[in-house]
């Protein structure tokens, strides 16, 4: 994944508002979903090449569903803006990016260079993800 800027805002003008998946799946002209905890990312599948930006709700910092969702999404070739929205915590940011969260729009406003340096506090990982970082093993081994 090309490293991109990471953004704090809900301020994007979409063409569309955000709607709900079963409402997306069944509108032709919305640009924008939100998926809840307990949606099915996989039922957007087929339809990537008209979402130009998706929010993944995360109603408490103890809800980790949204993670699986927006991986699902970036593996099968998401390019779009995904936005992690609700209870977003600076802990989560760089797990969130991982997953390939390229912006945020926390409940609580959040200080943007609390933010950045969660980002770079950890160089190394240890497991491959969507974000493109090679694992520590992988630099140490070929």
């Amino acid at each position: 994944m090309d490293e991109v800027q990471f953004r704090f805002r809900d301020d994007e003008a979409v063409d569309h508002p955000a709607v709900t998946v079963d409402s997306f799946v069944d509108q032709s002209n919305a640009s924008a979903v939100r998926i809840e905890p307990g949606d099915d990312a996989r039922a957007l599948l087929p339809l990537l090449d008209r979402i130009r930006l998706v929010e993944v709700n995360f109603p408490s910092f103890t809800d980790g569903r949204g993670y699986s969702a927006a991986r699902i999404l970036r593996e099968a070739g998401y390019a779009g803006e995904m936005r992690a929205v609700g209870d977003v915590l600076i802990d989560q940011l760089p797990h969130m990016r991982r997953c390939g969260f390229d912006s945020f729009a926390p409940q609580k406003p959040l200080d943007e260079a609390d933010a950045r340096a969660a980002f770079d506090r950890w160089p190394e990982v240890y497991q491959a993800a969507i974000d493109g970082r090679a694992p520590i093993w992988a630099k140490r081994h070929g």
